[in-house]
């Protein structure tokens, strides 16, 4: 049955599985409302990323005046990387054979109390622990909250449906790291992390507002490796760890390169803002583009942008260029994002959209281990631009590996 419509939610009830955008078949979606559900998850996905994204700077000082060791607090990013590869394909899997509520109310619970914990001020392992906690925890809420936005979606509507979800995150994260440093100069560290916690149980009581779920049909238990081979998505998840092995390597000796080209510290953290700023009324327009243009076309963008967005901070020497940087990485992103996770949600059916919505975070996250060990070994010896350069090769083999694999399919097809 072809579904043309998509401005009615009780359409979202007649579809079945989706193997293209424009093509929707009877009893794909158990539930229906897509939009209903993208609403508060877009509200309790923006409080969250506040507080998630606001302790970085916090937790950072804090540990500074414990006086503890800079490879200690270097530590506190491999660990939030770790949790999300762990986190990300743990929870997904899980979200598919459990209620999906209950389980982002769960997650959203534990990573507040995570953050709670925080208020005592303790000891530099304790935080360690809590951020490897609060790591899974919220790699399980982004998980979840585009798993149950994409199977309750259309087709023709799911790209613009995650992308509330995804611009609230990164509106969240701007919001959090320019609010962060005022709070904990004007409060201290033990107010601070309250405020956070509180910010991320009131998203607990937004994520009740989400309507109830029928009872989805459960299928046997499918292992990683098989449902990446028999979906077809490969090629769209290894192209996704070596995209994130360039970004994450190009960002995390960023600050220093700017201090060497004469960047003002001051500076900065308004050129760092600049990309989740700019990320939010991209995500927007590239969620909208992904249901009229194409899955394909639009993360296909997202790839290449990440190659080139190395290629810019090469040339440039000031602060306009850091913000050139900075807004290509936006652009890569949101069209990355989009267009790759609505891809995803059309390509399997609904009861393993938690499963692969979390391997593929996963693979964003293995990439994020192993990108700033690459960017660590080579800038002392080549330079900082030759690090750069070989984060764009890095990000060109991504981009060529989805090129690669589009020639292979349409082989196939032929």
């Amino acid at each position: 049955m072809i579904v043309t419509g998509h401005r009615f939610d009780l359409l979202d009830s007649i579809c079945c599985r989706v193997y293209a955008p424009a093509t929707v078949e009877e009893n794909s979606q158990p539930y229906p409302g897509g939009r209903r559900r993208a609403i508060p998850l877009a509200a309790s996905s923006l409080l969250v990323a506040i507080s998630v994204g606001g302790l970085g700077l916090v937790v950072q000082l804090y540990l500074k005046f414990l006086n503890t060791p800079l490879f200690f607090i270097s530590f506190v990013s491999t660990l939030g990387f770790l949790g999300s590869l762990f986190g990300a394909w743990f929870w997904g899997t899980i979200s598919d054979f459990v209620k999906r509520r209950r389980l982002l109310a769960f997650l959203t619970g534990g990573l507040s109390a995570s953050i709670l914990v925080l208020a005592s001020l303790p000891s530099s392992y304790l935080v360690l622990a809590s951020e490897m906690l609060r790591a899974i925890m919220f790699a399980g809420v982004t998980t979840v909250s585009i798993a149950v936005v994409s199977a309750s979606s259309l087709p023709q509507r799911r790209g613009k449906n995650l992308s509330y979800v995804s611009a609230s995150r990164s509106l969240g994260f701007a919001a959090g790291n320019m609010m962060s440093g005022f709070i904990l100069e004007r409060f201290g560290f033990s107010p601070t992390f309250i405020l956070f916690a509180v910010l991320g149980f009131s998203a607990f009581g937004v994520i009740w507002l989400l309507p109830n779920e029928n009872p989805i049909e459960r299928k046997p238990k499918v292992k990683a490796w098989n449902a990446i081979s028999t979906s077809g998505l490969f090629d769209l998840y290894l192209a996704t760890a070596l995209r994130q092995m360039a970004i994450a390597g190009t960002f995390s000796l960023l600050y220093i390169y700017m201090g060497s080209v004469g960047v003002a510290v001051s500076v900065m953290g308004i050129i760092s803002g600049s990309n989740t700023a700019f990320q939010v009324p991209a995500i927007l327009i590239f969620g909208w583009l992904a249901d009229r243009m194409g899955r394909r076309r639009i993360f296909m963008l997202g790839f290449l942008f990440s190659a080139i967005t190395p290629l810019v901070f090469v040339f440039a020497a000031n602060t306009a260029g850091m913000i050139a940087g900075y807004m290509t990485l936006g652009l890569s992103f949101s069209s990355m994002y989009v267009g790759a996770t609505a891809f995803i949600g059309d390509r399997v059916p609904q009861e393993r959209h938690g499963q692969m919505m979390g391997l593929y975070e996963s693979s964003r996250s293995l990439g994020g281990i192993f990108g700033p060990m690459i960017a660590g070994v080579t800038a002392p010896l080549i330079g900082f631009r030759g690090m750069f350069l070989v984060m764009a090769a890095i990000g060109g083999a991504g981009f060529l590996v989805m090129v690669v694999g589009r020639l292979r399919g349409r082989a196939r097809r032929s």
